[in-house]
């Protein structure tokens, strides 16, 4: 790795993992899914430019190569992408470990059209898996969080200042009624004096009581935050424990398929991070004890490929993970036998035992049914190490309670504590459903409870200030634009927290800084973003970035700029499509764009220009000076 390039590792490695995980789910649908296959590829694509980016030629190499096999109509192009997700996952630990990521010849000669059946075949002799099973995830002292996540927190602190601020106006108050009752008590007739102290003092009581009230839910409502900021999707880890058991199969000289439900499942990472090892324990087992090998499969007439299926349920409060296999599962014979020779239980005692009782006997420790101590197996530590992560993560603490009335006020449970609650039809002004759902949740530093008819989907959206449409109404945050291009508002969680009657605070708006070149730069991948939003900002340029084309036009929409710096493939709205929609705008037409892209084509050129770039340079060995010079002669600086 390049020294230029050692404070963009943490962005490139957080940014990269993120796009893996979504690769790992891709590969799954790649097959059948023509969709999910054309998504995979723009990930790849991403991914390549990323790498290119940071000089990391067989990062890239080999997305590269991965790109091509999704273009065609390989069979094995689904097992395939899956290798190239492991190899690349393994990659990106080396480089966060500060290595230099290497290439697997036979991978990519797979890639090229080698033997499907040679590539992917299990080595006729195992080498010796590794003493110790790779960590789901490297240990590292950082966390991503969401960029919401953190607004809410600084949003959170502002509203505790204000609060704050507003504590020490009572404290003078009281000092100013102190002094005034001193001096009422040397009036000839303090009675009139007293008088007006007593209604100074309720003014006062009446004002502590509503600050305190105020600052108590300020308070609470970062907590609710800070403790959110806990909670992950199980999506990275799955992957990750598949990963391991493809690799570890390998490794025995087996073939398994890992099947994944339930990525989207949100659990606390402490406790993720307590039940990392069981779950490894539990995979490693189900690869080595359970699942047989090829021919064994074959004989009694299974596939070749074992399955292993992994998921993540969440259920009345609770995440239920489930790790099965189909292979020859376990005899508990065999357990009570290694028991009784491992003098952890008397044979006459044994012989009493029904199935469920041998079976607890697996979480002894030191038990172990193998016959043989081997790299991966026989020492009997695994199932006991289960048994301790899963008491020790403490699955039993959470509760639902009734929905109440209090104090005029209906409060539904959340973490532990009533917040405000209300069907979401009333604050509407519509009929509520006979039956509804409520839905529980923390957003942006707000704790809330609502009852809505139904739940269609999920769906991730951006969100678009509301304009004139939504002007005045403080129910609204904005509007958002789903997939099939309707458009629907979104709901403020803050208000709907207050019963509808809260207003969001408005930030003051900044000092307007120097008239500066404002340039508009466009790129799904974070880490390319931010290497050329380095270059122009070093130039002096006052830089807006986006994620896609989408976010983009709304940012022209809101802002007028000197030049618009493109990327080519995005999810929705790409780069050829973004500059054809600011061409057909008449207020846009004039501005200058330039399409930067992984491709340098002459007919990816042909087609920027058609689409009416002004400009097109290609990532790979991007010049700065070449770019920052660009952009100030097109902005006519």
């Amino acid at each position: 790795m390049e020294p230029e390039f050692a404070d963009l590792i943490p962005l490139f490695v957080g940014e990269v993992r993120g796009r893996l995980e979504r690769l790992a789910e891709l590969a799954g649908r790649a097959k059948e899914d023509a969709g999910a296959a054309a998504e995979a590829r723009r990930e790849l694509h991403t991914l390549k430019g990323a790498g290119r980016m940071l000089r990391l030629v067989p990062f890239a190499e080999l997305c590269h190569a991965a790109e091509g096999i999704l273009q065609g109509t390989r069979r094995d192009a689904a097992a395939l992408l899956t290798r190239v997700t492991d190899a690349l996952a393994a990659m990106v630990d080396t480089v966060a470990l500060g290595g230099d990521p290497e290439a697997d010849p036979a991978l990519l000669a797979a890639l090229a059209g080698g033997p499907p059946a040679a590539a992917s075949a299990p080595a006729t002799t195992p080498t010796p898996a590794p003493p110790h099973a790779p960590t789901v995830a490297p240990a590292s002292g950082e966390v991503r969080i969401e960029a919401a996540r953190v607004e809410a927190l600084a949003e959170g602190a502002t509203r505790l200042r204000i609060l704050a601020r507003g504590s020490g106006r009572i404290v003078t108050r009281l000092h100013e009624l102190t002094r005034l009752a001193d001096a009422s008590l040397r009036e000839a007739q303090p009675q009139q004096a007293l008088a007006a102290l007593a209604a100074a003092l309720r003014g006062v009581e009446a004002e502590a009581d509503a600050t305190q009230t105020r600052l108590q839910r300020a308070a609470e409502q970062q907590q609710e935050a800070l403790l959110a900021l806990q909670v992950q999707p199980l999506q990275g880890l799955l992957i990750a424990l598949a990963r391991h058991a493809r690799e570890l199969a390998r490794t025995l000289g087996r073939e398994v398929e890992v099947e994944l439900s339930g990525g989207e499942t949100r659990l606390d990472r402490r406790i993720t991070r307590d039940l990392e090892e069981a779950l490894v324990h539990i995979v490693r087992n189900a690869v080595d004890h359970g699942i047989e090998t090829p021919e064994a499969r074959a004989a009694m007439g299974k596939p070749h490929a074992g399955m292993l299926r992994i998921a993540a349920v969440a259920a009345g409060g609770r995440v239920r993970l489930t790790i099965t296999d189909d292979g020859a599962g376990i005899e508990p014979a065999d357990v009570v036998e290694a028991a009784v020779k491992a003098g952890r239980i008397e044979r006459s005692r044994a012989a009493a035992l029904g199935r469920d009782e041998a079976l607890r006997l697996l979480f002894l420790p030191g038990l172990s049914t193998r016959g043989e101590v081997t790299e991966v197996s026989g020492r009997g530590i695994g199932l006991d190490a289960v048994a301790a992560a899963v008491t020790h993560a403490g699955v039993d603490r959470l509760r639902r309670d009734d929905v109440v009335e209090r104090d005029g006020r209906t409060l539904a449970p959340l973490g532990g504590r009533l917040v405000p609650f209300a069907p979401l039809a009333h604050l509407l002004g519509e009929e509520p459903a006979p039956v509804q759902l409520l839905l529980q949740g923390v957003h942006a530093g707000v704790a809330l409870a609502v009852a809505v008819d139904a739940v269609e989907r999920s769906e991730e959206v951006l969100l678009w200030p509301g304009g004139r449409a939504l002007a005045g109404n403080p129910l609204f945050d904005g509007i958002a634009l789903l997939a099939s291009g309707e458009p629907v508002g979104v709901l403020s969680p803050q208000v709907l927290a207050q019963g509808g009657n809260g207003r969001r605070l408005v930030a003051a708006a900044s000092a307007a800084r120097a008239r500066r070149l404002r340039v508009l730069l466009v790129d799904d991948s974070l880490v390319t973003r931010e290497m050329e939003r380095r270059l122009l900002e070093d130039a002096g340029f006052d830089v807006t970035t986006a994620a896609d084309g989408q976010e983009g036009f709304a940012a022209l929409a809101e802002k007028r700029f000197d030049c618009l710096v493109t990327d080519v493939e995005m999810p929705g709205v790409d780069g050829y499509a973004l500059t054809k929609q600011v061409r057909a705008v008449p207020a846009l037409a004039q501005l200058p764009v330039v399409v930067v892209s992984t491709h340098d084509r002459p007919e990816e050129r042909l087609k920027g220009l058609e689409a009416g770039a002004d400009a097109y340079l290609a990532k790979q060995g991007l010049n700065a000076a070449e770019l920052v010079g660009l952009v100030r002669r097109l902005a006519g600086a």
